[in-house]
């Protein structure tokens, strides 16, 4: 199982759009090198960010 991933293969995986990937990323700060995210850094950044607003 492969831990970095292009921007459609993490966007099948998390259920998303590619556009909002990429988006996500950019607004997470989760870096994209050489066309390929980390997708556990990915889904943990996600999560932490839905905790963060559950308790706002």
């Amino acid at each position: 199982m492969s831990i970095h991933l292009t921007p459609t293969e993490l966007a099948r995986e998390a259920g998303m759009h590619r556009r909002e990937v990429i988006a996500k990323c950019m607004e997470l700060g989760v870096p994209i090198f050489q066309g390929r995210i980390d997708k556990t850094l990915f889904i943990k950044s996600l999560k932490a960010q839905k905790k963060q607003l559950a308790k706002a």
